[in-house]
């Protein structure tokens, strides 16, 4: 049950990442988009959120959180949308994933084996089969009109997809450790598990794009630029739905690949759609590569080993 709520939630965000595409193809901006994606996407958090939780009370150290994350987001949104409007959107989607590798390291230098977060030979093996992917994938994109700036925001972008990863497990340590005011003293069990957290992601990454888009653009949404915004939102929160609910109805083998399978279909997909629809050339060897390095460093190993009963955890 595990795999297959992880193969909705990939086709959910791969839906949202062409909703995305498609608007800016229709001749949309990224930031109306966005708008759209964020408001519904915040609406739809919070129903499955706080109004499902009855959860109506806030408390200040998550408020911080939340818009923290919410920024990070806000900010990586702005650059993957700037970077589609400049270069292949197969390959950034690719490189947007290829991020989820690269979380292990930072929360395995920082908190170390004393909290769980282990860095191993696979890490590394990983880490270097991803960046090979990538730059196989980008040689030869050097022709496109706007390359240098396409490849500034995809890495930017990439590196905000890490800082919001990192947030993310930093939380899920909160999350399940006994006493998290020991690692943080503004979090007890009780704020740390209220179900505001993604919807003040959501909201804030709202409020900076519509403060954006006015700033800039001041101007009614299209047709196109709604829809596509209301689908990809819907899409975008679902995906993430499913993606909690695998890990929570996952068996322990399922839960030690949940992960690198969601990002593995997510790149094969993106890079589908872009080239059966869009007609874009795609090295698909490099994004196997991508795959490869992604299951590699992010397969919790020694438990899918114990899980079949090959050794003991």
């Amino acid at each position: 049950m595990g795999i297959f709520l992880v193969f909705i939630s990939a086709c959910f965000c791969g839906a949202s990442n062409f909703c995305m595409r498609r608007s800016i193809d229709r001749g949309g901006t990224t930031q109306a988009f966005l708008v759209m994606q964020m408001s519904i996407a915040c609406l739809v958090s919070f129903l499955l959120g706080p109004f499902k939780a009855q959860q109506f009370s806030l408390n200040p150290s998550l408020f911080v959180l939340g818009v923290t994350a919410g920024l990070v987001y806000s900010f990586m949104l702005g650059c993957l949308g700037k970077a589609l409007e400049r270069g292949p959107s197969g390959l950034t989607f690719s490189i947007l994933s290829g991020a989820t590798v690269f979380p292990a390291v930072v929360m395995a230098a920082y908190f170390g084996e004393a909290f769980g977060y282990t860095y191993t030979i696979w890490h590394a093996i990983g880490s270097v089969v991803v960046l090979v992917g990538l730059f196989w994938a980008g040689r030869g994109l050097q022709g496109i009109t706007q390359f240098k700036a396409w490849l500034f925001f995809a890495f930017t972008m990439f590196a905000l997809h890490i800082a919001l990863l990192v947030i993310f497990q930093w939380r899920a340590l909160l999350l399940n450790f006994p006493r998290p005011e020991e690692i943080s003293s503004y979090f007890t069990a009780e704020k740390i598990r209220s179900a505001w957290f993604m919807t003040l992601m959501y909201a804030t990454a709202m409020v900076m794009q519509i403060y954006l888009f006015l700033k800039n653009e001041k101007r009614a949404l299209d047709r196109s630029e709604m829809f596509n915004g209301m689908m990809g939102g819907a899409a975008n929160c679902l995906g993430t739905f499913f993606l909690i609910q695998a890990t929570e109805v996952a068996t322990s083998f399922e839960n030690a690949i949940i992960y690198p399978v969601f990002s593995v279909l997510v790149i094969l997909l993106s890079n589908l759609w872009s080239q059966k629809i869009y007609r874009e050339s795609v090295n698909w060897r490099a994004c196997q590569i991508c795959a490869l390095g992604l299951f590699i460093a992010t397969v919790d190993w020694k438990g899918a080993f114990a899980a079949i009963g090959w050794f003991a955890k």
